[in-house]
């Protein structure tokens, strides 16, 4: 005899199937599908890097459980994905990588065609038979893109525990009063399901809720709101409710996260009564504030932060460092997960993560690493406010944990095009200017573009990082009515989040060259090299040498020596400040000079060609930063010296090879190679700044250019000289 609760369910089943459903099953025995396959429930669960990523768990004969790895497949992975409402998938990962399951293992063995509309439909040993372990836990990443007319099955008969929120797009719509406001901060909340977007009620609706939808949209927290006009609003429109409510948290990353609450009737006019449709009222980051004032209070004073983001080629995104005693480290990736990044992206002005990256995705660090196993309940106002192990010991730079957080919708990108280049990665800069009351769109005056320009250009149109800044954009074919100069005298500093925030001329456009031809032109990548100096080399290698004058030609023919050296008789002596320096490639791609190899210069003298005139400076300065003495290191030959373990060596100057240095690698310029000194004959004894420059011209793009500089306290008593205290980057302060 067939219940009438059966009988439902079947018929829902037979109904609903081929549209990408997920059908639950709630009843004790399963119930066939079309295909005779029983209904199932999926979601993904476990320590997640991504929202769209996690353990496969299945709902079956009333309870959740696992799939084991063996024989899985990018097949099946692609069916779990798609059952889900995604797209489809990137990758699968075995052994439990997302932590180990708990209760029955469901399925083994599992073989899938790709094509099936159910992972109850692909060959397997069959529901309950196994021979696995937890440690076998199958896991998959899917597409962060919704099926189109996802439908997720609207019937009390079907809910059960544990099912989290699947729709196919989130939006935060805003009222015609709110509508050009940039970013929407507040609106009615929407899910679209099935293809149609539909309003939640708000009867059970908390905090906690808002909190998760704000963080998915770049904002770091929910604010109050006046509720009386959109009551009155809410009374006039047309309501489509979604049949369900939602139970977060507060520490869910994304909506998707949050657990699926009981079913609201749908009734008529009386939906909701006496509740009113969602509204989400959130709290920009400074950032992106229209007035300071409404800004979102950091956790910390702003002028000490103690949390920032270093290496990543968007707002947004970068490898983790701690402030500890005064000196920045990074955070080991052990338990790294998305928890913890959520932290670090709320309390730096940004919404939830998007994700939590390990293995020194964003290149690696330099100093102690200060964090690891860090332990995150999603609430506090600092990472440094979670648990984690003081002892990092076994954690090295190849660990630093790095995030990319989410981040308002400012329509940059809209400002600003590439026009002309043989892919969307390059081409001439055409920005919309205001002109006579209208919006035009034209080029950029090239006069004093250079790589940091060209970095703000990649990173307002999402590009990555700028690999090449152009003066000449001749053979590109750009829009020939964009061809008038609307921007000049451009100066960034690198970290504007727009071309228009770097200084520029205003209105008043003055470009001699004029654009055309001499437009400005960029070229971005995804990835950039880091070059940073050892201090401990330079403090270790430091000594004076007095060399005599005869033996000093080449150098003197490089303008190696201070300008007193050109009328010294050549039997004098010159005093020299040597060392070594040891320059590694921290970043993610290498670091290759940027003239091409028949414009590298040869040097008879010493025998080897030049591929960057300027790559670094040497220089003494008195402790209120006046230069006494210079290096004049202008010309450098690039090579792979030593590489981490593992990693080839795959540039040499020897023989006119191609010269670089390699991720992974560095360059090491012995304290006894010419020109690796400071001339200091004329200085006089007392304290000194010791001071070194990488890539000081900015001529080749990087990750980060603030640890290219290093500081050292310096004492010459007039026979000996003692170098201490040698720090990179901006924490160098001398008193």
């Amino acid at each position: 005899a067939v219940t009438a609760q059966d009988f439902i369910l079947t018929l829902l089943t037979l109904s609903n199937y081929g549209q990408n459903d997920h059908t639950p099953q709630i009843a004790c025995l399963p119930l066939p599908s079309d295909s005779g396959s029983p209904v199932i429930q999926l979601r993904l669960a476990g320590e997640k890097r991504k929202h769209y990523e996690g353990r496969v768990e299945v709902f079956y004969n009333g309870e959740w459980g696992t799939v084991c790895d063996d024989d899985f497949s990018i097949y099946a992975a692609q069916v779990v994905c798609r059952e889900l409402g995604y797209l489809d998938a990137e990758s699968w990962a075995p052994s439990a990588k997302y932590g180990r399951g708990e209760g029955r293992i469901w399925l083994d063995n599992v073989h899938c065609t790709g094509a099936e509309k159910s992972l109850a439909q692909c060959e397997s040993n069959g529901f309950g038979v196994s021979d696995c372990k937890h440690s076998e836990d199958v896991g998959v990443v899917c597409t962060q893109k919704r099926i189109p007319g996802f439908k997720f099955i609207k019937n009390h008969l079907l809910m059960l525990e544990g099912m989290t929120v699947q729709v196919e797009d989130v939006r935060i719509r805003a009222t015609y009063s709110h509508r050009k406001r940039i970013p929407i901060t507040e609106g009615f909340l929407e899910v679209k399901d099935g293809g149609k977007w539909r309003q939640i009620c708000n009867e059970e609706w908390t905090e906690m809720n808002s909190r998760v939808i704000c963080g998915m949209y770049g904002f770091p927290g929910e604010k109050r709101f006046n509720t009386r006009p959109y009551k009155l609003l809410a009374k006039r429109r047309k309501k489509n409710y979604w049949g369900f409510s939602v139970n977060c948290t507060g520490n869910e990353a994304d909506l998707s996260d949050c657990k699926l609450g009981h079913e609201i009737e749908l009734k008529g006019n009386n939906t909701c009564e006496p509740g009113m449709p969602v509204v989400i009222s959130c709290v920009p980051g400074r950032a992106f504030a229209p007035s300071v004032s409404m800004g979102f209070r950091k956790a910390y004073r702003v002028e000490q932060p103690l949390v920032r983001l270093k290496g990543g080629a968007m707002i947004g995104e970068g490898r983790v460092e701690v402030l500890k005693n005064g000196e920045w480290g990074t955070v080991c990736d052990d338990n790294w997960n998305i928890q913890a990044a959520t932290v670090v992206c709320r309390e730096l002005g940004f919404g939830s993560a998007k994700e939590a990256l390990t293995g020194a995705r964003m290149g690696q660090g330099i100093g102690p690493v200060h964090m690891n196993e860090v332990l995150c309940s999603g609430f506090e106002k600092s990472l440094t406010d979670c648990y984690f192990n003081r002892d990092a010991l076994g954690c090295s730079h190849e660990e630093d944990a790095a995030v990319r957080c989410n981040v308002p919708a400012m329509g940059f990108h809209k400002r600003l095009r590439l026009n002309g280049g043989r892919n969307p990665y390059e081409g001439r800069v055409e920005v919309l200017a205001e002109r006579n009351g209208s919006l035009v769109w034209g080029t950029v005056c090239s006069d004093s573009w250079g790589t940091m320009e060209a970095m703000v250009v990649c990173r307002q149109l999402g590009l990555g990082f700028a690999s090449h800044a152009f003066q000449e954009t001749w053979y590109w074919q750009g829009d020939a009515s964009a061809d008038a100069v609307v921007m000049s005298g451009v100066r960034c500093s690198g970290t504007e989040l727009t071309l228009d925030q770097c200084l520029h001329h205003g209105k008043h456009v003055l470009c001699p060259k004029g654009g055309g031809r001499f437009a400005a032109g960029v070229s971005c990548t995804q990835t950039a090299p880091d070059l940073v100096l050892s201090s401990q080399v330079v403090e270790q290698t430091t000594y004076l040498e007095d060399r005599p004058m005869y033996v000093l030609q080449c150098a003197q023919e490089e303008h190696c020596l201070s300008s007193s050296a050109d009328k010294a008789d050549s039997t004098s002596y010159r005093r020299l400040l040597r060392f070594s320096s040891q320059i590694h490639n921290n970043g993610q791609s290498d670091f290759r000079p940027r003239a091409a190899h028949h414009s590298w210069v040869w040097h008879e003298c010493h025998r080897h060609y030049h591929s960057m005139e300027v790559f670094t400076h040497y220089d003494l300065m008195s402790l209120n930063g006046t230069k006494v003495a210079e290096g004049h290191k202008a010309s450098f030959c690039l090579e792979d010296t030593h590489c981490d373990e593992g990693i080839q060596k795959r540039y040499e100057c020897a023989n006119f090879g191609a010269q670089g240095i390699t991720v992974g690698c560095w360059d090491t310029y012995r304290h006894d190679i010419d020109c690796q000194w400071i001339d200091i004959t004329d200085v006089k004894p007392g304290d000194y700044i010791f001071q070194i420059v990488i890539n000081p011209n900015y001529e080749v793009a990087e990750s980060d250019y603030t640890n290219n500089i290093m500081r050292c306290r310096s004492r010459y008593d007039g026979h000996r000289i003692w170098t201490y205290n040698c720090h990179i980057g901006e924490t160098m302060t001398f008193g």
